[in-house]
């Protein structure tokens, strides 16, 4: 069984639109039409009344009436007057109401039939009444003596025939505004219900209705953040998981240009707050006009964590590939040294490479009691030594327990150090990478430098920025999370012999320390307990 669709608001726009113009079109023309009726039968009554006035006054009437056949003169002279006004009658009577003159000339001679009182009284008669002519409009007027006197009455009328006839004629004056009147509201109306129709899918009211319904259910169900913003960048809609992960105040500022950028991105990493979030942006547009923009967010904090701590373990995992892969070169030549006889050059080879290896060890476990973050620099190293860097720990370096989240300092360190590792990548030699980890002042002070090409201060902490060709990098970005977050700073200088240097403090807690003393370092630790500048280290 065929269902009907309901009507569209646009067809429902239009014929209610067309319902009302036809009744203000209809009330206005029947308005029209008895304006100018009225406008007809006063025209008719000022005629009528200004040529009976003129007969009245005519000094030829005045003689007649007074002679022995009034009709035999005013006969001929009221129908020549009617011919030239185009009026229906002419009467001229006696002040008892016996007619001298009529357009049929056989009711001359009998009683005029309607109101005279007035006129005999001096006055003027105007009424529409029926005659032996039909209905019609009509005056009566006295005629005067030299005296003042009353001698006669002169009526003059025009029947409503005529005067419809007249009203017949004005006809296309009316009609032809209202066809233009209804034709363009017409017009205007079709063009006003497609423009609708277009704008609203051809949808009618019910179906909106569900859709409002349904989209409003998606809009605080759905797991994703979404900012929708119309085309001056000013946010017209956000849902629930949208200010979950942006807060109830103002936009991040990586969000603010994501949305000015008016820009088609996709999985582009945005830091907010202490979030790590994945953007993608499409720009609408409709009628070849951009309309605003639709942005949806994806909380990836949890998974960047895990990502960098498998990255981490990757890395570390890495290093001791590295590492074992070196340690069984080695013992290789060692064994064959042995075999070839040259035991002692064997011993000295392998103790010098123990040496090295364990005074690196030594050094990082001494300064730093932080587990992890000697893992790390352990690793680092190994990392750094497999592309052909080296990675110097400043001897200033002194870190106890501290305070500080283990994940932000990792954070912190991990970054700046892989960051100045990919700037002296593809150097010329010599590439070095120095790193410095002191706790002096109340303060965590972590200085990473490198003799890479340097870093543009401006631009290195903004979103996305990185050393890598597709600049997509969140490591700085990161770094500066965790100083915001800590109330730190973080300062950036050109060395004097090139490359780069990063120093980030982060404020820790006073606690006592009781016999723990800064490693002293001559000529770098005088005053601030910290080293010279980059060009020092």
């Amino acid at each position: 069984m065929a269902t009907t669709r309901p009507w569209t608001i646009a067809r429902q726009l239009f014929v209610l639109q067309a319902l009302v113009v036809t009744a203000l079109v209809a009330i206005g023309t029947a308005g029209a039409v008895l304006l100018a009726r009225d406008d007809t039968e006063q025209a008719a009554i000022d005629q009528v009344t200004a040529i009976a006035q003129a007969v009245a006054h005519n000094p030829l009437v005045v003689e007649a009436v007074r002679g022995s056949d009034p009709s035999k003169v005013l006969q001929p002279y009221t129908e020549s007057v009617r011919h030239a006004t185009k009026t229906d009658f002419i009467v001229i009577m006696a002040p008892d109401r016996t007619r001298f003159t009529h357009t049929r000339p056989e009711l001359i001679g009998r009683p005029f039939i309607g109101s005279i009182q007035d006129a005999l009284d001096g006055g003027t008669v105007i009424e529409t009444s029926v005659g032996t002519l039909g209905e019609s409009v009509r005056t009566v007027v006295p005629v005067r003596d030299g005296g003042g006197a009353v001698i006669a009455l002169v009526s003059v009328g025009i029947v409503t025939d005529a005067l419809d006839q007249r009203l017949l004629a004005r006809t296309p004056a009316v009609a032809i505004p209202t066809a233009l009147a209804l034709l363009l509201a017409a017009a205007g109306s079709w063009l006003l219900s497609r423009r609708l129709r277009r704008q609203t899918h051809g949808l009618g009211p019910a179906e909106m209705t569900r859709m409002y319904e349904y989209h409003d259910a998606v809009l605080h169900s759905v797991r994703e953040g979404l900012v929708v913003a119309d085309r001056s960048g000013r946010v017209t809609l956000v849902n629930d998981e949208g200010r979950r992960l942006l807060g109830d105040g103002d936009l991040p500022p990586e969000i603010s240009e994501l949305l000015a950028s008016k820009t088609a991105v996709e999985d582009e990493p945005v830091l907010a707050g202490d979030r790590i979030l994945v953007a993608n942006q499409r720009v609408i547009h409709s009628e070849g006009q951009t309309v605003g923009t639709v942005l949806t967010l994806r909380d990836h904090t949890e998974l960047r964590a895990l990502t960098g701590e498998l990255d981490s373990v990757r890395g570390l995992t890495e290093a001791l590939r590295s590492q074992a892969h070196e340690s069984a070169n080695r013992l290789h030549t060692v064994l064959t040294m042995v075999e070839l006889g040259r035991t002692e050059e064997a011993v000295r080879l392998a103790t010098a490479e123990l040496e090295v290896a364990q005074q690196l060890t030594d050094q990082v476990v001494g300064a730093l009691s932080e587990p992890a973050l000697a893992a790390l620099l352990l690793g680092k190293s190994a990392q750094a030594a497999e592309r052909g860097v080296q990675l110097v720990v400043d001897d200033a370096s002194r870190l106890d327990s501290t305070p500080l989240p283990s994940r932000d300092l990792l954070t912190v360190v991990g970054n700046l150090v892989d960051n100045a590792l990919e700037a002296v990548a593809g150097t010329e030699p010599p590439r070095e990478v120095t790193v410095l980890v002191l706790e002096s002042g109340g303060e965590i002070v972590v200085r990473v430098g490198d003799t890479g090409p340097g870093l543009a201060s401006a631009d290195a902490f903004q979103r996305g920025w990185s050393t890598k060709a597709e600049g997509r990098g969140l490591g700085l970005a990161l770094v500066k999370q965790v100083a915001d977050r800590h109330g730190g700073t973080i300062d950036v200088v050109r060395a004097p012999a090139g490359g780069a240097s990063i120093t980030v403090r982060l404020p820790v807690r006073p606690r006592p320390a009781p016999g723990a003393e800064l490693r002293p370092k001559p000529e770098s630790t005088a005053g601030s307990g910290l080293p010279a500048e980059p060009g020092a280290l």
